[in-house]
């Protein structure tokens, strides 16, 4: 089972609960803290390989449940795996399918065999199995591959959840049971909503497997950011100090900001594209609306200190024409204008890291960014997170 030839995580450097590392894959060496753009179909929508690298993407995120669908994960590995198939060459790390289940399942039943749901796109009942979900993966033949679990919706009974993450733990031990492939790293998810004596339980149960990675499930489902932020604190400092800790679905930049503080790695989200494809651009004084009248005749562009193609070739006011006219152009240049933000967002992350700053720089970031919405208050959830973050963790390190 053990992938330490291809996979090795290293902490060079700590800000508070902030790291700086790098995570060494079969195909290529990242640096951490990242945000990893979401490729469901093997694509991220309307940009090329090209594009995806020139914005600065080290880990693309693929999607188990609908490449399975379509066109299946054995033409997949007919072209060497995802990076033939797909044309980008760096590291993938695809999810189990567990969440399309959860969110796309409109007929679904979910027992300790797996899940049994109906196809989107043509309604057929398709069993989905921990077991059949890390054969799928590889045959994908990402680099990460994720432990095949339930993430309960917000709000759930305090039962439900218990069992939930009890069946996913059961579900953890089948994955490693079939995955026999040692350039992939399967990653387990700690679940527990946010509770934290359900974290905790949810820990005990995942950590003895020793997996060389983690991520911390069942968030950013709908709960108020209030309650998700002391979860995401509570469970990352009782996570392994030496091994990488991954934030699912989360993407908007002040999420970024506090769950780096809080000692996250890696993120993944849709919410940089899809958001730019309904005209809205990320900036470090909120969303840009290009849908406003105001940015049709703005002359400057989006933001005069990014370097994406976007910014350094054309104007609001153009966008904004594209936009409106209904023009292929327009979500491509503001997915890669949004990507760009988000990755030039922990790029400056890691380098207040590097030198010991973060707690400062983030506070100013926030100031900046909340000020410029109505209230201009910076939120409590978002002070408390970078407090916490600079704080030595309390909790027991595992090793």
């Amino acid at each position: 089972m053990s992938s330490e030839l291809s996979f090795d995580f290293e902490v060079q450097q700590r800000d508070g609960r902030a790291r700086l590392g790098t995570l060494q894959t079969p195909h290529g060496e990242v640096q951490t803290p990242l945000f990893m753009p979401v490729g469901t179909q093997g694509t991220v929508k309307g940009l090329s390989p090209a594009e995806i690298e020139e914005v600065g993407s080290q880990i693309i995120l693929a999607n188990t449940y609908h490449l399975m669908l379509r066109p299946g994960e054995q033409l997949v590995a007919q072209h060497g795996g995802l990076q033939g198939f797909s044309g980008y060459p760096g590291p993938f790390l695809t999810d189990s399918g567990g969440f399309q289940v959860m969110s796309l399942g409109h007929l679904r039943k979910i027992s300790e065999e797996g899940v049994i749901f109906k196809s989107h796109l043509d309604g057929s009942m398709i069993e989905l199995t921990p077991e059949r979900s890390i054969q799928v993966q590889q045959a994908l033949g990402a680099d990460i591959i994720m432990a095949f679990d339930e993430c309960p919706p917000y709000p759930a009974e305090r039962d439900y959840i218990r069992s939930s993450l009890q069946r996913t733990a059961r579900w953890l031990e089948r994955c490693l049971a079939v995955k026999d492939k040692d350039d992939q790293a399967l990653f387990a998810i700690v679940q527990g909503g946010v509770h934290p004596d359900l974290r905790d339980e949810s820990l005990a149960l995942t950590l003895p497997f020793d997996t060389p990675g983690y991520a911390i499930g069942g968030l950013a489902v709908g709960e108020p950011k209030e309650e998700m932020f002391p979860a995401v604190a509570y469970t990352a400092e009782r996570l392994p100090e030496h091994k990488p800790r991954y934030l699912m679905g989360v993407g908007h930049p002040e999420d970024l900001v506090a769950g780096i503080a809080l000692g996250v790695d890696m993120f993944d989200c849709v919410y940089p594209t899809r958001t730019g494809r309904f005209g809205y651009a990320l900036t470090d004084r909120g969303r840009l609306n290009l849908n406003s009248s105001g940015a049709r005749t703005r002359l400057e562009p989006i933001d005069p200190d990014c370097d994406c193609v976007a910014c350094r070739t054309f104007t609001q006011a153009y966008i904004a024409h594209l936009l409106r006219a209904e023009e292929m152009l327009e979500p491509r240049l503001l997915s890669i204008h949004n990507l760009r933000y988000l990755h030039r967002l922990v790029e400056r992350m890691r380098e207040a890291i590097a030198v010991g700053t973060l707690y400062d720089w983030a506070m100013a970031w926030g100031q900046t960014y909340f000020g410029s919405k109505a209230d201009g208050v910076v939120p409590e959830w978002f002070t408390e997170a970078l407090e916490t973050g600079r704080q030595t963790p309390t909790g027991t390190p595992h090793h």
